[in-house]
């Protein structure tokens, strides 16, 4: 896995607790959690991308 792969991955994971932390705070604002949807599924399929072409 290349570092930007790797540092895509990182901020995903990291958002991930941000929306965790603001959902349990603060509530759910309606598009925080598909937005981490939309960030997730980038991720996935640069791994991927990244993968097949190693």
């Amino acid at each position: 896995m290349s570092a930007p792969t790797r540092a895509l991955l990182a901020s995903t994971l990291a958002g991930l607790a941000a929306v965790a932390a603001v959902t349990m705070t603060a509530g759910t604002p309606p598009w925080l959690w598909p937005a981490w949807a939309a960030l997730a599924g980038a991720t996935l399929v640069v791994a991927v991308a990244d993968k097949r072409r190693d």
